[in-house]
């Protein structure tokens, strides 16, 4: 017997028009969020998500994707073991060494343009927040607000199997924005988060990830608190024009 598809919740017949601006509105308004409210985000949500997630494309269909989703005590004890780490590597910087990204998500050497939008975001950011440059202690408690997940009440740890090549990393991209866009139509919100990558060696035994996985980044989920200030800020985009070529 086949089974007819599953009908998502919050997809309601529309004009074809109003389909494409709901698309749209989706994307545009998805943002890195960085201060959630406390409420619980149901389990059902999550797993549905995660289902519209998963018909992103990947190569020759691999599926590459492994989500981990930490709510209540096993986010909170992942919270306590990583914000600890990070204030003893700032207590002794050699400990940089035990905790290395598996991959290289940044280049080694900075170059234009792409250290001047760095340095935008960053002090952009921080400037809102009041720090100012040299303020190591305020910078640092910033910081470590990825790995309070920003209050999130929702964490998820996304791991591939090493034996993958970097082309499952474009995949991982494609099925992460999925999943953010499908966030807008609930009415969540998400960041994603590289930041997470150096602790790996913590992150990985924690959520039970297998000898041959690696963390691709983590992400929080939840509802974003609409009055906080850090959430007023939004990262500019240069136009279509700057990065299109067009070949007639």
């Amino acid at each position: 017997m086949t089974l007819a598809p599953p009908v998502l919740p919050y997809i309601t017949p529309r004009r074809a028009g109003d389909a494409r601006n709901a698309v749209d509105e989706a994307i545009v308004s998805r943002q890195s969020i960085r201060q959630f409210l406390p409420q619980s985000v149901p389990r059902e949500s999550i797993a549905h998500l995660l289902e519209v997630a998963s018909r992103a494309p990947s190569g020759t269909n691999t599926q590459p994707w492994k989500a981990y989703v930490l709510q209540g005590t096993s986010r909170d004890q992942l919270v306590s073991k990583v914000c600890d780490a990070h204030d003893a590597l700032r207590a002794n910087p050699a400990l940089a060494a035990e905790y290395k990204e598996e991959y290289d998500y940044y280049p080694e050497q900075w170059v234009s343009p792409y250290i001047d939008r760095r340095r935008e975001n960053g002090w952009g950011l921080y400037g809102l927040l009041g720090i100012t440059k040299g303020d190591k202690d305020k910078m640092h408690a910033q910081h470590q607000r990825n790995f309070q997940l920003f209050d999130a009440p929702v964490g998820l740890m996304f791991t591939l199997d090493r034996v993958m090549g970097r082309g499952s990393l474009v995949d991982y991209g494609m099925f992460m924005q999925s999943l953010m866009v499908a966030a807008r139509g609930l009415g969540l919100h998400t960041c994603p988060q590289a930041a997470w990558n150096g602790f790996a060696k913590i992150i990985l035994p924690h959520i039970g990830a297998g000898d041959g996985e690696m963390l691709v980044c983590g992400m929080a989920l939840g509802y974003a608190d609409e009055t906080a200030l850090v959430n007023t800020f939004r990262t500019p985009r240069v136009p279509a024009s700057e990065f299109t070529t067009w070949l007639d």
